[in-house]
């Protein structure tokens, strides 16, 4: 009976010494881009390294022609394989009327609560000032992209297409490492 129970101890002692398995994102490249120079254009898009642990991507989009009232994302996500391939998701969203009620669609909420703390894009239309995205941490997307939705270890690329009067205005593509 001794034995049964100091074995148990071991093996209890053994998986409480064993490292929880946990990924990691990394930021490796970031390309905005203008496709029509008339109606925005890009200041910046960088991604930047603090020291080897710690890097974040800012953007500022500049709106020439406001206000805007009527504006679509389209999000998609790929995953490397052979080249970038779809994965999980490809969505397109209303923007105006998801930001009146961010609940109503419950993947967009995600992906939206990703980037909302480091951007002004958090009100509803009419946008009459620049968009932009400020010190958005590779730490801060680990978390959720890690923990809360555990995504498998690859290289992806976030890519969204921004529509305004259902036109294609710009293009931002997000590349990462989960290693």
């Amino acid at each position: 009976m001794c034995s049964k129970i100091n074995n148990l101890q071991v093996m209890m002692m053994i998986l409480c010494l064993v490292p929880e398995n946990t990924s990691k994102l990394e930021y490796t490249n970031i390309i905005c881009t203008s496709l029509d120079t008339n109606f925005s254009t890009f200041d910046y898009c960088y991604i930047k390294p603090i020291n080897r642990t710690y890097k974040y991507i800012s953007f500022k989009a500049k709106l020439l022609k406001t206000p805007v009232t009527k504006i679509k994302l389209n999000f998609a996500w790929f995953k490397r394989v052979n080249g970038y391939r779809p994965f999980l998701y490809n969505i397109t969203v209303d923007s105006c009327r998801f930001l009146k009620n961010p609940s109503s669609q419950p993947i967009a909420e995600f992906f939206y609560e990703l980037f909302r703390s480091h951007s002004n894009m958090n009100h509803t239309c009419p946008y009459d000032h620049d968009i932009i995205v400020d010190k958005l941490s590779a730490s801060f997307l680990n978390h959720k992209l890690t923990k809360v939705l555990p995504v498998p270890e690859g290289q992806y690329l976030m890519e969204t297409h921004w529509f305004a009067y259902d036109i294609l205005r710009a293009s931002v593509k997000f590349y990462v490492l989960i290693s």
